[in-house]
């Protein structure tokens, strides 16, 4: 069993600060992939924004990153009810600024850079010693970063984008001898050709080929495959693609695709170690990631892992930790991860270079919302509103259910002293995003409520989720 271990939020500060006293400025810049995508050869897809004003609100996670003293910068200042939740909980919270128009669209960071007061009032904390930190730094937080003088506690954009490259993640893999998936890393049409042509008879075999942008985002810019025929046509028009961007732009026709054999596994996992300025590795945790019909549902810490398992997972943490030193990286890093229906570990499926969803779930035992013989579990719930619903209507609708820290929904069974047991909200700004935009029509708005659940056991968490998704779903009968 490994838990997140203690003192995350110094450990981050030296990491990518020298110092754990720096304080430091937190932008919640969600989906940065879509930055650093910008140019770059893609696999076909529809455009859409429909989820963009949700997952724009998901800057309010930063607000559990920081402490006293450090400072974040929010789209809109959080539900006064839920920031007197928060302390209630004994949370220490950071300064928070707020946009002065706030973009549905638009990420933080683009908020931010519209907004000449709050650039002001950002160049003001430079007397401080106040650095940028960013979920992920591309070149807009590279603009934030001029415009206020604020110094970037993260590297350049350009070494995040390429340490964040699926084909980075690939190579690298190979490199290091790390078990993968047969697959291939393809950046020139020869190479992608050559696996193409490779893919095409595992297809035929009777196997399952999956495609993946270099910079696809939770789920986007997946293909998976069962058929040579359909693997043909995406060929053709990635090969048409590269060439007409080619000729419009000068050079050499490119692309940046990763194909790989789709694998069976029994499980899902998640971890997160941090490299220091000074090269330093240390790996923070694994949790397991919880599915249902193949839908991802949240994260279970600790994960269900055997001791060798663990202790394979640190040490390619260090390993990988090392090289992104190397090549210039310093920050938060998650991988994600499969164990086999055999109990092997495919220990990189992908690199993310960022803050990762785990990041943010590290109060819970940071905090001390949750001991050490606990389960927690990170979901979201789905709803669907008419109206706004403040803080104070969600917790009516969940009343006991709600982890307050004063007193316990249940008793354990084995003679522990009781804690406090329920759902920890570490995001509420998701459940409105979306009132007033175009997702927002006759039948109402959806929204999500994001939190972790906290128990004694597996069937203690699924008893207060079994509960809270029916009182979610009977709530539109009352609004």
């Amino acid at each position: 069993m490994h838990l997140p271990s203690a003192g995350f939020g110094a450990r981050l500060k030296r990491a990518v600060t020298g110092s754990a006293d720096t304080p430091l400025v937190f932008l919640g810049n969600f989906e940065v992939e879509n930055h650093w995508a910008l140019g770059e050869p893609a696999l076909p897809r529809v455009a859409s924004h429909a989820g963009s004003a949700v997952v724009n609100r998901m800057d309010e996670f930063t607000l559990l990153l920081g402490g006293k003293g450090d400072h974040v910068v929010l789209k809109t200042a959080p539900d006064e009810g839920y920031r007197a939740y928060l302390e209630g909980l004994g949370l220490a919270l950071p300064t928070v600024h707020v946009v002065a128009a706030q973009d549905p669209q638009r990420t933080v960071s683009e908020d931010a850079l519209a907004d000449p007061a709050l650039l002001d009032a950002l160049a003001g904390l430079t007397s401080e010693g106040a650095r940028l930190t960013a979920h992920g730094v591309s070149a807009v937080e590279e603009q934030l970063a001029a415009r206020t003088g604020l110094a970037l506690a993260a590297p350049a954009a350009a070494v995040c984008k390429r340490v964040n490259s699926k084909v980075y993640s690939r190579r690298l893999s190979d490199e290091l001898g790390i078990r993968q998936a047969r697959g291939w890393a393809c950046e020139t049409l020869a190479e992608l050709a050559e696996a193409v042509a490779a893919a095409g008879e595992l297809l035929d075999a009777g196997r399952t080929v999956v495609l993946k942008d270099a910079f696809g985002v939770s789920g986007k810019g997946i293909v998976v495959l069962d058929s040579a025929a359909r693997l043909g046509r995406l060929h053709r028009m990635a090969v048409q693609q590269a060439e007409k961007a080619a000729r419009s732009g000068g050079g050499e026709p490119r692309t940046a695709l990763v194909v790989e054999e789709w694998v069976a596994k029994r499980c899902d996992l998640n971890y997160q170690f941090t490299v220091g300025r000074d090269g330093s590795v240390h790996f923070d945790f694994v949790k397991e990631l919880l599915t249902e019909g193949g839908v991802h549902k949240g994260h279970r810490i600790p994960a269900r892992l055997s001791g060798r398992q663990v202790e394979e997972i640190a040490a390619t943490a260090l390993r990988l930790g090392e090289r992104l030193a190397a090549d210039g990286y310093f920050g938060v890093v998650g991988v994600d991860a499969m164990v086999d229906p055999d109990e092997g570990l495919y220990p990189v499926i992908e690199i993310n270079a960022r803050n990762n969803m785990s990041t943010y779930q590290n109060v819970v035992h940071e905090g001390g919302l949750a001991g050490p013989g606990d389960v927690a579990v990170a979901r979201h719930y789905p709803l669907r509103l008419t109206r706004p619903l403040p803080f104070a209507g969600i917790a009516e609708v969940l009343g006991g259910l709600l982890l307050d820290g004063l007193s316990p929904t249940g008793l354990p069974s084995d003679g522990r002293s009781a804690r406090p047991r329920g759902l920890f909200v570490n995001n509420y700004a998701t459940v409105n995003a979306a009132h007033g935009t175009a997702a927002d029509g006759p039948e109402g708005f959806e929204g999500r409520l994001y939190g972790v659940l906290v128990g004694g056991s597996d069937e203690e968490i699924a008893a207060i989720d079994t509960d809270i998704t029916r009182r979610l779903a009977a709530f539109p009968e009352r609004s």
